[in-house]
């Protein structure tokens, strides 16, 4: 067994891989950490969406830690459903959280783990696309996070929010779910394993999903003449 290194936290492979007392934790810790990365408002430095492709490409070693399913589709299915669910659970927490501490979150300070202006940046996206924000902070990391904080803060209607809730956590996780595990395998006939390139698939996630963000941070509003 390698010697643990703090950076092995920013690996998703390392919690997906993670095996202590001779248990396998994966399929536990992705599902905490979907629903953590929605539920908890520090969440939002959590690897989402490399964690799901990944948790695609082993999905067959997660399923068995709960039940030994032989059909291969019905493992992917039933791994996206699990972590669907706890998504949908996470947006929830965070809805809940935004209805009880929305104005506390407003005057608090900036520390190492709550940044303000991602809040703020939430709102006006929120504001600019209404309930839709909620399937599209899906599938952006740091807007994940706070969506639901700001659905909950604005009193959005509960079942106008569950039912986003539910559309966009079934949709982003079986999206990437499905994407990891069927690519793996067009790749893997091609002599191509993926496994041995996780850090390059890790890195690309991050670009892609990260850059609308950036983007959004780094442009400057026009001054008003």
């Amino acid at each position: 067994m390698e010697p643990f290194h703090w950076t092995q936290l920013l690996n998703p492979e390392f919690y997906i891989t993670l095996k202590l007392g001779g248990i396998q934790w994966g399929i536990y810790i992705v599902l905490f950490i979907v629903f953590a990365e929605t539920g908890l408002f520090a969440g939002f430095f959590l690897p989402g969406d490399s964690l799901l492709f990944l948790a695609g490409i082993y999905c067959r070693d997660l399923i068995q830690n709960v039940i030994f399913i032989e059909n291969d589709f019905t493992n992917v299915m039933l791994l996206s459903l699990l972590v669907a669910i706890s998504g949908v659970f996470g947006n929830m927490m965070g809805y809940w959280f935004g209805q009880k501490s929305g104005y506390y979150l407003y005057k608090k300070e900036d520390n190492i783990l709550f940044k303000k202006r991602y809040l703020i940046q939430s709102r006006d996206f929120f504001e600019k696309y209404g309930g839709k924000a909620i399937i599209y902070a899906r599938f952006l990391p740091i807007l994940r996070t706070f969506a639901p904080i700001i659905a909950g803060i604005v009193t959005m209607d509960k079942k106008k929010f569950m039912f986003y809730n539910i559309v966009s956590s079934f949709a982003w996780s079986f999206t990437l779910i499905f994407a990891g595990h069927y690519l793996y395998g067009v790749f893997l006939d091609k002599g191509i394993d993926l496994k041995k390139h996780i850090e390059l698939i890790v890195i690309g996630i991050i670009l892609i999903s990260t850059f609308p963000v950036l983007m959004k941070f780094i442009k400057k509003p026009k001054q008003k003449e």
